[in-house]
Parts: C-alpha cells; structure tokens; sequence
C-alpha cells in the first residue's frame, strides 16, 4: 500500500514514531526509518500489513516500510 501524510511522535508508554495519511488514518510503522523520525515531515511511504500478537501501543495500523521518500514542504 501507498501512504502519504505527516510523521508525528506519539507520547505514549516509551514513545512511538507514526504517519497519520492525508486521509486521517493512523499507521504506526514497526521500522520507521531514522531518516523519517522528524515531527511534521512530508512523507509517501510504500507499507505492506503487520500481524502484531501484542503491542504496548494502542495506537495505528502496524505496517511495514518497504520504501519511502519525503516530500518537500
């Protein structure tokens, strides 16, 4: 799948990086690159889906960064 949207840094537990798309979902990437830890970046992102059995987040979609670029302000 196709994502793009913003990086945000959610507060939550010890913290977790996430993109929330263009259309308002929520997706919590489980290897979001360093390059993409900035809050507010412009990303598109290219994700396939994550079973997660159990998460200490209870936040987004898991999903899994096959590819990425960000887009310019």
């Amino acid at each position: 799948m196709k994502i793009t949207g913003k990086v945000v840094y959610q507060n939550i537990g010890m913290g977790c990086w996430g993109i929330v798309a263009s259309n308002g979902k929520e997706y919590r990437p489980v290897n979001m690159p360093e390059q993409l830890k900035t809050e507010g970046a412009k990303v598109t992102v290219s994700a396939s889906s994550v079973k997660e059995e159990v998460s200490m987040f209870m936040w987004g979609t898991p999903v899994k960064i096959t590819s990425f670029e960000t887009i310019g302000s």
